[in-house]
């Protein structure tokens, strides 16, 4: 088995952190530069930063929180919200970004995935996918930030997106965000059979136990976690002893 990767998720609503549930009922956290430099000094192997209300604007407003990232913090780190083009791909690129995670516009124009897969590889091109239950192990993707159906069946489009360039899905269940009660295992396995590329499980994370559940039943490659760092239920290195006693190989800290 490769190393899980233990990413912190950082949504973002202006020059705020925040978290809601189910993608709804946003409140504000606090400063996301100071939360993600504490999870960075803890040992996070990425980040993950979602612009909360971007796809409303039709704009990513995180150039500040890309370029205070890039000097600042020295482990990878992925950009997601409101990216409509191969244009805005390279601004937040160029601004220090390592990958883009790209829903909307993918769905609305699923060749932007192969634009941006050519000109700056699959390994930059992540699928994010937000994924609501519709019953007997179905599953429908939504857009902007889970307003919207696409009539798009979740197990389908991830197989699609991966024959269209993507390099990685992070793969959001609705249903479960900001609840706390674990990852929807069925879904994550039901995608990551279905595909080659890595899968990142989001939303559901709320105790130790739900991090050997998303790798040993939903066969995730990296989860990732916001709730329960941003309130300090859970730490990175909580994260790595329960690993290491848990069989399952995690990157340990230099």
């Amino acid at each position: 088995m490769t190393n899980i990767r233990l990413i912190a998720r950082l949504d973002i609503k202006g020059p705020n952190l925040i978290k809601g549930v189910q993608l709804e009922g946003l409140r504000i956290i606090g400063d996301p530069n100071a939360f993600a430099m504490r999870y960075y000094q803890e040992g996070a192997d990425e980040l993950l930063y979602m612009d909360s209300v971007a796809s409303l604007y039709g704009r990513n407003n995180l150039s500040d929180v890309v370029r205070y990232t890039a000097q600042n913090i020295f482990i990878p780190f992925t950009v997601g919200g409101g990216i409509r083009n191969v244009g805005d791909v390279d601004t937040l690129l160029r601004a220090g970004a390592d990958k883009v995670a790209i829903n909307t516009a993918a769905i609305q124009r699923p060749m932007l995935i192969t634009d941006v897969a050519k000109h700056f590889g699959s390994q930059c091109m992540v699928l994010s996918i937000e994924a609501k239950h519709k019953g007997n192990g179905h599953w429908e993707a939504y857009s902007d930030n889970g307003r919207e159906p696409s009539h798009k069946d979740v197990v389908h489009w991830a197989k699609q997106g991966e024959s269209l360039g993507a390099g990685e899905i992070v793969l959001t269940s609705v249903d479960c965000d900001g609840m706390r009660k674990g990852f929807n295992t069925e879904l994550i396995h039901a995608v990551s059979s279905a595909v080659t590329i890595p899968v990142i499980a989001s939303g559901g994370f709320g105790e130790l136990k739900h991090l050997s559940d998303a790798v040993f039943k939903g066969n995730a490659d990296a989860v990732a976690i916001a709730t329960a760092l941003h309130y300090q239920q859970v730490s990175f290195n909580d994260m790595r002893h329960y690993a290491t006693t848990h069989n399952i190989t995690v990157r340990q800290p230099s």
